[in-house]
């Protein structure tokens, strides 16, 4: 302990910048608010919640707050800190608040750990500014922009409000390399890319290509604004991680135990208090804020009914099992997509600066071996982030780490300098956003009987229109001999 004190007296002089910092992160339900409670009572930390959802008061089951029971005394900063009527902080809001607090933690010699949930906060508060990085998603480089930016530039330039396809021409005129990655559906990324190039003068494609070039070049020189440079702290990134099907298992449990502990009770004050701000004449958009959490939208058709009386209790019993099992579904999907963000996102990020190595892979798939596979690796790998030391290679901490952590590293050197593009399927009509999709959806079994159906489609026509040139032919022979017999008959008269 002396020696961990010690090592933080030195990063508690150390410029802000040089502090450190813990990140968690993974799929809900994996145990990262677990993980970082344990650590903080290890190593004298404060937990920084990074959940939009997590912030909102009065909520603790719905959005899945760690109980106060379970929270060991840490401090835990920014949750369950805004009201209901409240729209989630921008990111800009929230990484100027979160840097605020993890300066004020290294001031008072503790270590910061930020649990994320929203992908977009964690990922603005882990990396220094940048313009538009090909690690970065261009939407959420949107969402960090302010009300008023957004509405200046569709001001200035009013195509930018125009529908999906109109933007799409009109990116293909200006930057054909950039509407080639984008789906046609995918307006956000769209109406971005074309506001770049309003902006700047010059397409976003050749921005990208530019920031690339001189990304590698750093990490090639060793030049300091390459790899660490990119990272606001010394950072450790955990990823607490457990197999799909075991996960799927564990949320679908994990939903009957909320509903046990009062999730219908806190869904129906959520909808009893839109009633309550419509009947004085307040508006509540139901698409935004705390009203998109998991476990209330699914429920709304529940409780609408209940309101209405218009069925019956067997039928409501029906109804609410049903919107008990869409809870589940939408929970599981929202774990997929938050393993894809780390996946491609925080990874990809990480490894365009030489960083892969500071993400840490956990499993957590079997939780009766939890200090085996996620308390020691785990705070071994913090106590050399203290000291400076060299931490273990992320792929030997498991079996797990080794299959997920090594296909990445694969597959980023089969091509570290390909570009994203967009293919379009003509005979099933589809666009998917990268070679990978591609190559799968080449090989499925939808493309395979649309090509079936086009071959048969296109035999048909042949042989219908050989049919038709076979009529017309026998026609053709049927009218020249009647011709002929007319001839002759016209010679016997004459």
């Amino acid at each position: 302990m002396r020696t961990f004190l010690h090592s933080f007296q030195l990063f508690a002089s150390r410029p802000f910048s040089m502090g450190p910092l813990i990140a968690i992160v993974g799929a809900t339900g994996t145990g990262k608010s677990k993980l970082a409670v344990d650590l903080a009572s290890r190593f004298n930390g404060e937990i920084i919640n990074g959940d939009a959802m997590q912030m909102y008061r009065g909520l603790p089951i719905i959005t899945n707050q760690i109980p106060l029971d379970e929270q060991n005394g840490i401090p835990h900063h920014l949750i369950s800190c805004i009201e209901l009527e409240e729209e989630p902080w921008r990111v800009g809001l929230f990484k100027s608040e979160c840097l605020r607090i993890i300066k004020e933690i290294h001031t008072r010699g503790k270590l910061p750990i930020l649990v994320g949930g929203t992908h977009y906060y964690t990922q603005a508060v882990l990396f220094k500014d940048q313009l538009i990085g090909e690690g970065s998603d261009e939407s959420q480089d949107a969402s960090a922009r302010s009300e008023g930016e957004a509405e200046d530039s569709s001001t200035k330039w009013p195509i930018l409000d125009a529908p999906a396809d109109v933007l799409l021409q009109k990116l293909r005129e200006v930057d054909p390399a950039m509407a080639e990655r984008w789906h046609p559906n995918d307006t956000r990324k769209i109406r971005r890319s074309l506001e770049i190039y309003f902006q700047t003068g010059r397409p976003a494609s050749e921005i990208y290509a530019e920031q690339k070039c001189l990304k590698q070049a750093a990490l090639a020189t060793g030049d300091p604004i390459a790899g660490e440079g990119q990272l606001r702290f010394p950072t450790v990134v955990f990823w607490v991680h457990s197999e799909k099907d075991t996960l799927i298992s564990r949320l679908d449990e994990r939903v009957d135990v909320m509903i046990e502990q009062g999730l219908m009770s806190e869904a129906q004050r959520m909808s009893d208090y839109i009633r309550e701000k419509k009947a004085q004449g307040a508006s509540i958009d139901p698409t935004r804020g705390v009203w998109i959490a998991i476990g209330f939208k699914e429920l709304a058709p529940y409780f609408e009914a209940l309101h209405d009386s218009s069925l019956s209790e067997e039928e409501l019993k029906v109804l609410g099992a049903s919107c008990a099992e869409s809870i589940k579904i939408a929970t599981r999907q929202y774990a997929a997509s938050q393993v894809k963000w780390i996946r491609n996102k925080l990874w990809n990020t990480l490894a365009e600066t030489g960083m892969a190595h500071h993400l840490y892979l956990l499993d957590s798939t079997n939780v009766g071996e939890w200090g085996k596979y996620i308390t020691e690796p785990s705070e071994l790998i913090t106590q050399a982030l203290l000291k400076g030391e060299s931490p273990p290679d992320p792929k030997s901490l498991s079996e797990l780490a080794r299959t997920v952590l090594g296909a990445k590293e694969a597959q980023s050197q089969k091509g570290p300098g390909s570009v994203a593009k967009c293919f379009t399927c003509d005979s099933c009509h589809k666009t998917m956003i990268n070679e990978e999709q591609w190559n799968i959806h080449l090989n499925g079994r939808s493309h395979r009987r649309a090509l079936r159906a086009m071959a048969k489609k296109a035999g048909r026509e042949e042989f219908l229109q050989k049919r038709e040139e076979s009529t017309r032919g026998i026609s053709c022979e049927k009218g020249s001999v009647l011709s002929d017999d007319l001839s002759s008959l016209s010679n016997l008269f004459q």
